[in-house]
């Protein structure tokens, strides 16, 4: 089974995407960042695959800094 992972320079970042989550009723879960990802701010987003691209465009478009998008 796929896991897909937003992962974070810092907290502060992960909590804002989660706000905007939220608001757009985009299903995720807090996760601690895999280490096999990153040992990183320790805390990740995982959603649906099917999510990718709504989830890209709100942090385009909101300037959020995210590390990147993992599957694995």
């Amino acid at each position: 089974m796929q896991r897909n992972y937003i992962l974070f320079n810092n907290h502060t970042n992960g909590l804002k995407l989660e706000s905007f989550l939220k608001k757009n009723n985009i299903k995720y879960t807090i996760s601690p960042t895999p280490r096999k990802l990153s040992t990183s701010c320790g805390i990740s987003i995982m959603y649906k695959k099917e999510d990718e691209q709504k989830i890209k465009k709100i942090v385009k478009e909101n300037d959020i800094e995210v590390k990147g998008f993992y599957t694995i």
